[in-house]
């Protein structure tokens, strides 16, 4: 591989202080090779929304050994929508009896109702307790991207992934490009040397405004934050960690390594309805990598504005665009290769490595990316340049928020972040 100046060495200083100790040190190894030949691979579906109940069309259209056995939402329409969903379009692979639950402890029924996988799919704020239940239980895990809200949530997933290490759990996550063939092809020949050294890049994800839930009288207001989820950074982490996580996650990808601190901006211009929660509605990131590689980030969610989504590498001898194409002087290769969707294949990838015994875990990956878009909120908030130990070591920390909530405490009132005046922790 040519050398470009990134490499992993800032991310080991910085992991090393996420101490596993003694208790988990101590935790035998299981061996959970299961489903050879035609034996059943039951799925648990925690979390039923539309990316929930896609998540297990894909993962039943992975393997014929792969049966839904268990579903779980907070809300018990979207367990019902969700499950009549799943038995019109997969009506044979649908097996769940009366392992139905509902509730914010839904997650413990699936996860103890006798599946060997689950699918974590609920809102971003309730991933890191859910992966530690899987992974304690011995569950091999598909979680949606991205896999927690702040700092202490970051670093409960790192744990807990080496925690599936040991016991040779699989984990995938929902960072479907790292499973596409045109995605991977170019980022070999990038990583090979095929525009020089890289020198900066740039990744985007500007879009037109989604979906809203107006409050009900009927609900509790943290029913209706939960239900309107994408507007409030506890349970989202804001757009930038939502969504364009996916973007980050491409160039840390290419450049094999973390940010090493993010200086952001952003703010809030066209979300002043109050369905809109406290979140921002652009942001804009120069990250720097190791080697004083600088990368551009920068999201949007407005309508009537210019859409760009995508990934840029700027390197000595050329440029590349990691979904397919490379350009050096005149010459410009475009993949032709096989397409195969990534929200298929991360399934499929998942089963074969169940199936055949040889883990694969992808957790400290989306975890890094997650960090990484959690500290370019955090320095667009703030205003201060974040460094990654500094989000490391952050005291930032709404797991504790999302494991005591119920529906009838009160609802959190976080104001929207001022520049200068929220306080960096």
């Amino acid at each position: 591989m040519a050398q470009q100046g990134i490499t992993r060495r800032e991310f080991l200083k910085a992991s090393a202080g996420v101490a596993m100790g003694g208790a988990l040190a101590s935790l035998p190894v299981e061996l959970f090779a299961h489903a050879q030949g035609s034996d059943k691979l039951r799925v648990g579906l925690i979390g039923c929304g539309g990316r929930g109940t896609g998540a297990a069309i894909d993962c039943i259209d992975a393997h014929p050994s792969v049966e839904v056995y268990a579903m779980g939402d907070a809300f018990e329409d979207r367990l019902k929508s969700s499950l009549q969903a799943l038995q019109e379009e997969k009506k044979d692979r649908v097996n769940v009896g009366n392992r139905t639950f509902a509730g914010l402890d839904a997650y413990k029924g699936v996860i103890s109702s006798g599946v060997d996988i689950v699918l974590l799919c609920t809102p971003p704020a309730f991933r890191p307790i859910h992966f530690r239940e899987a992974i304690q239980a011995g569950k091999h895990v598909f979680m949606e991207k991205p896999v927690a809200v702040c700092p202490a949530g970051a670093r409960l997933m790192f744990q807990m992934g080496e925690l599936a290490s040991q016991k040779r759990l699989s984990v995938v996550a929902g960072t479907q490009r790292r499973h596409e063939p045109n995605y991977i092809e170019t980022i070999r020949r990038i990583q090979e040397g095929a525009i020089g050294k890289i020198v900066g890049g740039a990744c985007y994800w500007n879009q037109g405004g989604l979906w809203h839930v107006d409050r009900s009288p009927q609900i509790s207001d943290v029913e209706w934050q939960m239900r309107n989820w994408l507007y409030f950074t506890w349970l989202s982490g804001d757009h930038i960690v939502e969504q364009h996580i996916h973007n980050i996650d491409v160039i840390n990808w290419v450049l094999g390594a973390h940010p090493i601190s993010a200086m952001g901006m952003g703010g809030r211009q066209a979300r002043t309805e109050p369905h809109y929660g406290h979140i921002y509605d652009h942001f804009a990131i120069e990250f720097e990598y190791p080697g004083g590689v600088k990368v551009l980030s920068m999201c949007r969610q407005i309508d009537n504005c210019a859409i760009l989504i995508g990934e840029r590498l700027y390197g000595t001898e050329g440029t590349a665009d990691p979904s397919g194409s490379i350009t050096v002087g005149s010459e410009t290769w475009r993949y032709d290769g096989p397409k195969r969707s990534g929200y298929k294949q991360e399934h499929v990838n998942l089963i074969n490595a169940i199936r055949n015994n040889q883990p694969l875990n992808e957790t400290r990956a989306v975890t890094e990316s997650t960090l990484a878009a959690i500290m370019g909120r955090m320095s667009a908030y703030t205003g201060k340049i974040v460094t990654w130990e500094a989000a490391m070591n952050s005291k930032l920390n709404l797991v504790e928020r999302v494991m005591y909530i119920n529906y009838d405490t009160p609802a959190p009132q976080d104001p929207v972040p001022i520049p200068g005046k929220t306080p960096l922790v």
